[in-house]
């Protein structure tokens, strides 16, 4: 894989030009938050020293504040500062549109114009073309990396960041962001909750997406964060690319397929991928994101939550669900 190289120098993204333009994009949902609020109170002189610890290379990031959440599913999130999670949005927007760039377009998870929706109309495409409409039979094999986020190792993390940019300074600034972290042993994982997060693992499976198109030549392949599915109409090809892709992920990336979430089955039987249960001609959601999302609601009755799980359940065939949900305003 030819390697295309990051133009942008350290001062574009610790400039105070660069860090006002982040923080604009920090703020959008966040204004009634008293730590918001706080670092808002002296924007200017705290932008400014910001800017001074990087230019001088004093930058340290602060301890992180756990909590956990439970939807979609229990997970334990790390809150880092407002200063440190500006300086992320500093690095992210200038970062993001070069990375994008080098991504392959079958990845869904944390990109502009992507997401979950889409990744799910892809499926159904794929769906489609290795069965000629449904005429055949076809294959699917489904992965999932075992503890993902908590398993990146951050070594190979950063080695594969220097393959794409060359300035020393930009490598040492998101050098301190991911060694700020760790999971289980020291130099592994990265935090759920930082917007770095996001990219860095993307940037860190972009290899093993490239290895899956270019040399497995898996044409109908399809990656979420760490679950992937791959199509093919022939079954023992599928059972032959099970341990390789096993061993590339142990071997370059020190990551291990989760030993009860890989399995080959018909398309025709329901593949549950992202929430769904994906059928030739339908899609039903999985009983325990059902079950969750009644929870979520009967403790939260926001309209506003209530509109966004009605707009994801459009996605499918949930006519009863739907029903239950808008209760007395159904007509």
């Amino acid at each position: 894989m030819n390697r295309i190289q990051f133009a942008h120098n350290y001062n574009d993204i610790i400039s105070i030009e660069n860090l006002l333009l982040a923080w604009k994009e920090f703020l959008k949902g966040k204004r009634g938050r008293k730590d918001v609020q706080e670092f808002e109170r002296n924007l200017m002189s705290n932008i400014i020293s910001l800017n001074k610890d990087l230019l001088q290379k004093r930058y340290k990031h602060s301890d992180y504040v756990a909590f956990n959440v439970s939807d979609p599913k229990p997970r334990n999130i790390h809150k880092a500062s407002v200063r440190d999670r500006l300086l992320h949005h500093a690095l992210y927007r200038i970062l993001y549109p070069f990375f994008e760039r080098t991504f392959i377009a079958d990845s869904y998870s944390c990109r502009l114009k992507k997401g979950t929706h889409r990744a799910i109309e892809k499926f159904k495409v794929f769906f489609s073309k290795v069965t000629l409409n449904h005429t055949r039979v076809g294959w699917v094999l489904k992965c999932d990396v075992k503890k993902f986020f908590a398993s990146i190792d951050q070594d190979i993390l950063i080695k594969i960041v220097e393959s794409y940019i060359p300035d020393k300074n930009i490598v040492w600034l998101i050098s301190k962001v991911v060694s700020s972290f760790h999971s289980t042993k020291q130099g592994t994982g990265l935090p759920l909750g930082n917007l770095t997060s996001q990219l860095l693992v993307n940037i860190y499976m972009n290899k093993f997406d490239h290895w899956m198109k270019h040399r497995m030549k898996t044409k109908f392949y399809i990656r979420y964060a760490d679950d992937f599915v791959i199509f093919s109409k022939d079954k023992d090809w599928l059972l032959e690319l099970t341990p390789k892709i096993g061993y590339f992920l142990e071997d370059n990336l020190k990551l291990s397929l989760h030993p009860n979430k890989v399995y080959i089955k018909t398309l025709a039987s329901g593949v549950d991928f992202l929430g769904w249960v994906h059928f030739s001609d339908h899609r039903v959601m999985r009983t325990v994101t059902k079950r969750r999302m009644l929870r979520r609601l009967a403790s939260s009755p926001k309209e506003e939550v209530k509109t966004s799980y009605l707009g994801l359940l459009s996605h499918g065939n949930t006519n009863k669900i739907r029903r239950e949900i808008l209760g007395n305003n159904c007509e």
